[in-house]
């Protein structure tokens, strides 16, 4: 996830850094409790970093573990220390994984004619 450097985001915005679509927000917000973002007068949705992280997390259990909602939310509910260690231990991995990445390909342009180049 890429650095979150302002205080509030609106709906659009957080979409396109989640690669969520704005309907599916929209629906978990319905769905838990710990999703609240502040509206303004209009009724326009501001999410500040904290939301976005906890989104985050709802995206790991529903999507990546495959829990259904009511399974995701007992989660929260019930083992949120455990949770957000899990979520960070795959964040750091992910971000190492990036790293590697990135390295490999550094070396594959550098050395084009070696055999992991293939």
């Amino acid at each position: 996830m890429r650095e979150l450097d302002k205080k509030f985001y609106k709906i659009g915005d957080v979409s396109e850094i989640l690669g969520i679509p704005e309907s599916t927000l929209r629906y978990w917000e319905t769905q838990f409790t710990i999703i609240r973002p502040k509206r303004n007068k209009k009724n326009i949705r501001y999410y500040t970093p904290n939301d976005i992280e906890i989104i985050s997390k709802v995206y790991y259990l529903v999507k990546e573990k495959g829990l259904k909602l009511d399974a995701a939310q007992a989660q929260i509910r019930h083992n949120r220390d455990g949770v957000d260690k899990r979520f960070d231990v795959i964040e750091q991995l992910k971000a190492i994984k990036d790293q590697l990445t990135s390295f490999q390909k550094t070396l594959d342009d550098v050395f084009p004619d070696t055999p992991a180049a293939r």
